[in-house]
């Protein structure tokens, strides 16, 4: 008699469990309905807009509204309350050290994109002005880069040759850029990142280094003083052309200038890293280099004797570009398409740029307002004669390792090149155009990260696969097919693994609630009687829907060696833990609808747990939560296994 209170108090205490057990089933079957599509549209553009703030029911709701929503699209004004007079002293260094680099480089880029020159100072101007008032980075640095100035060239020139319409050309390239500038835009406001991010870091790694390797092949027309140079970007085209040309045209002085700077540019970058106290030394050899090879050129008069030079370069402010933007020619598709992918491309740049430095300061970088920055500066610039911008790494870390702290130093670079292209461009008629090709060849080795290549392959082959096909793709045939082969082995590598998603036994670790995967657990335990299995993909859609069935009921079938047995004497119960799923389509439903049956016709029993907002949403609306019952129903594998060992659902001796 006893032990009557302890079992009456025992059978009180499993009702208690059984209650508040079931309440949670209620709180996850009763759910109230997930957002609709519309709904998800409208707060991503929202989301994308505001700064997150409290509700204000008051009269000045409205105007704080407005303030918000301006301070979401214009960080500034956030920031910009708290600036100190203090920190312009740094940002004004910043930027002066900056513009050192910057202005060379610019001219340099611009003649890599086969533009004249001024064209690549304007793009030094604008977009980093109306980043300073849009983007959230603090040390990224704003202007034309090699890698997208080689991309245009590239592409564009197959569609317009600029040696025979200049004009056609620059006004191609202006289009281009306004596209580029929207899809960046319209990325950022409807959060569409993950498109830039079909460019996983191992493919820009293989990429950039490619492309690196091809822009110093690029280099060598303008440090051979060459006049013919094919149009192509290969490394066989290019040495082809290389070699039949320099037998003909090749101008000694141009190549003993070049090289010499080119040594001179590489032992500063040298001495820059050995000692960070001297950072400033390379950012301000490639203007040293423009001024002290325009002196020798202008001394000496040695473009009489071969030596190729800028000539005429336009000064004065940005004109406008607004009328030969190009919407009703032939090529308006070609230029959407050359603008798509060099908004992706600039934008991979800038936010990996932007997200290093970021880390080592202890921010964090807004990719949508990064994308919104991005696309507005862009589409500014091709109202005003710029071409496509974005964040340069090598001007970033300059920026940085002269002590920036705001965005102001890019808004006293473009003043100093504002400056530049009034006063200065007649000076600059001199420059020797191998000097502007040692410059760009000097900047390469930044893009080139074998270290990183070698810890891809180290830790995920695919994705070393992913790299090396971006790399020989850009390196052998196009930077096109480089960027296609690279989204198409990634690509291919998350399709794997979506239609094939793995289907994984677990137990429970000792003395714990806790369920794990056993096969990265060998003590976990495993429930005589019942089958728990975690499907570990976040989609249950058509590509994966029938594999994952079928895999289950193999799984059902087989004993610990891998052989056939029936199902039915061994496993009871079929626990199936949904917690990755994220979402399911009809044929994911009709998939779990067939597997319940063939379980019933086993004489088995199906029950999910932790079903995710989406996925309990639509399987109330097939009604196959009134199929599989209440009692199917669960939020954590241990409530489960506890619920269907106590209801002797597992098996009957226990």
């Amino acid at each position: 008699m006893g032990s009557l209170p302890n079992t009456a108090a025992e059978a009180q205490q499993l009702d208690l469990e059984d209650s508040s057990r079931n309440e949670r089933v209620q709180w996850l079957i009763n759910s109230p309905e997930p957002p609709s599509l519309w709904q998800e549209l409208v707060g991503t553009v929202k989301g994308s807009l505001l700064t997150p703030g409290k509700k204000n029911s008051s009269s000045n709701a409205t105007g704080k509204h407005a303030m918000s929503f301006l301070r979401g699209l214009f960080p500034i004004l956030s920031w910009g309350r708290n600036y100190k007079a203090s920190f312009f002293k740094h940002d004004l260094m910043a930027g002066l050290t900056l513009a050192s680099l910057s202005i060379p480089q610019s001219i340099g880029y611009a003649n890599l994109a086969k533009l004249d020159p001024q064209y690549g100072l304007y793009t030094s101007v604008v977009p980093p002005l109306i980043y300073a008032l849009m983007g959230s980075s603090r040390e990224i640095a704003i202007g034309p880069v090699a890698v997208v100035s080689m991309l245009l060239s590239s592409m564009i020139p197959g569609l317009v040759d600029p040696a025979i319409d200049p004009i056609g050309y620059t006004s191609l390239v202006f289009t281009v850029t306004f596209f580029a500038g929207t899809f960046q835009a319209i990325f950022g406001l409807f959060r569409l990142g993950f498109l830039v991010d079909f460019l996983s870091h191992a493919a820009v790694v293989g990429f950039m280094a490619g492309a690196a390797i091809v822009i110093g092949l690029q280099q060598l027309k303008g440090l051979f003083g060459l006049s013919h140079f094919t149009t192509k970007t290969d490394v066989v085209s290019v040495l082809t052309s290389v070699s039949k040309s320099v037998k003909h045209e090749w101008y000694p002085l141009n190549f003993v200038l070049g090289l010499s700077f080119l040594v001179f540019l590489l032992v500063a970058r040298f001495i820059g890293k050995r000692n960070k106290k001297l950072f400033w030394f390379p950012a301000i050899a490639p203007l040293l280099s423009v001024i002290l090879s325009t002196l020798i050129v202008y001394l000496t008069r040695a473009d009489n004797h071969g030596v190729k030079i800028v000539k005429h370069l336009k000064g004065g402010l940005n004109p406008s570009s607004v009328h030969r933007l190009q919407f009703n020619g032939t090529h308006v598709a070609e230029a959407a398409k050359i603008g798509l992918i060099s908004a992706i491309v600039a934008l991979t740049e800038a936010i990996a740029v932007g997200r290093s430095f970021a880390s080592i300061n202890g921010y964090h970088l807004d990719g949508t307002k990064e994308m919104l920055a991005m696309g507005f500066m862009n589409l500014a610039g091709s109202l005003t004669s710029c071409y496509v911008a974005t964040g340069s790494f090598s001007r970033t870390a300059v920026n940085f390792s002269a002590g920036c702290k705001t965005v102001v130093s890019n808004i006293v670079m473009a003043i100093t090149v504002i400056l530049a292209l009034e006063l200065f461009t007649r000076l600059l008629y001199y420059t020797p155009v191998a000097i502007l090709a040692s410059i760009i060849m000097s900047a390469l080795p930044g893009l080139i990260d074998i270290n990183e290549a070698y810890r891809i392959w180290k830790v995920d082959k695919l994705d070393f696969l992913a790299c090396l096909g971006a790399f020989i793709g850009v390196l052998f045939k196009s930077v096109e097919i480089g960027l296609l082969v690279a989204v198409a082995i990634s690509f291919a590598k998350v399709l794997l693994n979506s239609i094939r998603p793995a289907v994984e036994q677990l137990g429970r670790l000792p003395r714990t609630d806790i369920f794990c995967e056993v096969d990265q657990y060998p003590m976990a335990v495993k429930t005589p009687g019942l089958f728990t299995l975690r499907i570990n993909s976040s989609l249950l859609c058509f590509a994966n829907a029938n594999f994952l069935r079928e895999r289950i009921l193999k799984l059902l079938t087989q004993d610990e060696n891998g052989t056939e047995e029936t199902a039915k004497d061994r496993v009871q119960v079929l626990i199936l833990d949904m917690t990755n799923v994220m979402n399911i389509d009809t044929s994911g439903i009709l998939a779990l609808e067939e597997l319940h049956t063939e379980l019933v016709s086993l004489g088995m029993k199906l029950v999910m747990v932790n079903l995710r907002w989406q996925v309990i949403h639509k399987l109330k609306l097939s009604k196959l939560v009134e199929k599989i019952g209440a009692d199917g129903i669960f939020l954590t594998v241990a409530e489960a296994v506890d619920a269907c060992l106590a209801s002797k659902l597992a098996i009957n001796n226990l």
